[in-house]
C-alpha cells in the first residue's frame, strides 16, 4: 500500500503488476522495467504462466524488489492482507501497475483480490481495464456482485468510439488518458443517455518522452468536457492538462458518491 501522486485516487495497491496488452503508451511499463530486479538468477528462470505467483517478497542484496520480473504480470499474493491496515476511509486504485481484469488473469487471482477488498468494506475502490468485456462476465458469474456498491468499475478509452463498460448496479466511470484523439461530433456514443453512461470521465495527456506521443489539443479537452455536459457526467482533468488548458480551467469534479467524508 502506499500514498498517490495520481490525482483522483489516495492511494494504490498492488497486488498484481504486469499487463500484457502492450499499449505503446504505458507509464506502468517504464516504471516496471526501471525497477526490475537485478538478480542474474532471474535471467535462467522459466516462466511457464500467464501471470506469475509470489507467495513472499523477492529479495536480492537485502533488499525486497517490488517488481522483480519486469512488466511479467505477478500476483504478489504476500500483500493480500495489506488493505486490513487502513482504517481511515480512502478511494483506493487497484492495481495500478496491472490490468486486474486482463484475459490473461486466472478468476481465483481476481476474486482473491475482490474478497480482499470486501473485507475492508470502509473504503471506495477503483478499477481499470482496456477489457471491458470482463466486467459483464464477471457479473454474469456472481465474482463481481450487486451488493459491491463501493466498487467502481472503469474503463481505459483512450479514443472514442471505444467499447466502454456500463451498468445498472454498480458505479462506472472511464478514463480516457491519454487523449489520443477528439471525440468524434456525430453520434460518438450511440444509444447511451444520461442514465446509460458512465457518471465519470477523467482525462489526462500523455506524460514522458515518448517518440511522437500524442499532445491533445485544447479544442479536443474542451468538445470532451461540453459532451460529458451533456450526457451529465462529471470531469476529471488530471495534472499533465494544465499546460494545454491552464490552470484557470482546470475541473476537478467526483461523483457524489464517489466523496470520502
Amino acid at each position: 500500500m502506499r500514498n498517490t501522486s495520481i490525482e483522483w485516487a489516495d492511494m494504490t495497491w498492488n497486488p498484481l503488476t504486469g499487463c500484457s496488452h502492450g499499449c505503446k503508451y504505458c507509464y506502468a511499463r517504464r516504471i516496471a522495467n526501471r525497477f526490475a530486479s537485478k538478480d542474474p538468477a532471474i535471467e535462467n528462470m522459466y516462466f511457464d504462466k500467464a501471470v506469475e505467483v509470489l507467495e513472499k517478497p523477492y529479495e536480492f542484496e537485502g533488499k525486497v524488489e517490488p517488481y522483480p520480473f519486469g512488466f511479467l504480470p505477478t500476483f504478489h499474493q504476500y500483500r493480500i492482507h495489506d488493505l486490513e491496515s487502513i482504517k481511515e476511509p480512502q478511494r483506493i486504485f487497484v492495481c495500478s501497475m496491472a490490468d486486474l481484469f486482463g484475459a490473461w488473469v486466472p478468476f481465483w487471482i481476481i476474486e482473491s483480490i475482490l474478497e480482499a477488498c470486501r473485507r475492508s468494506p470502509q473504503h471506495k475502490y477503483l478499477f481499470l481495464t482496456k477489457n471491458p468485456r470482463a466486467y459483464g462476465e464477471l457479473l454474469d458469474e456472481g465474482i463481481i456482485k450487486a451488493e459491491d456498491k463501493n466498487f467502481w468499475l472503469g474503463t481505459t478509452a483512450t479514443v472514442m468510439p471505444s467499447m466502454v463498460h456500463w451498468n445498472k448496479v454498480l458505479p462506472t466511470f472511464i478514463s480516457c488518458e491519454p487523449i489520443m484523439g477528439p471525440w468524434p461530433d456525430a453520434d460518438y456514443c450511440e444509444g447511451f443517455t444520461r442514465n446509460m453512461f458512465p457518471k465519470w470521465v477523467i482525462l489526462g495527456a500523455e506524460t514522458g518522452n515518448r517518440k511522437n506521443k500524442v499532445v491533445p489539443k485544447k479544442d479536443w479537452i474542451e468538445d470532451i468536457v461540453k459532451k460529458c455536459r451533456i450526457i451529465g457526467a462529471k470531469v476529471f482533468m488530471k495534472d499533465s492538462l494544465i499546460p494545454i488548458v491552464g490552470e484557470e480551467n482546470m475541473i476537478r469534479e467526483f461523483p457524489e458518491d464517489l466523496i470520502i467524508r
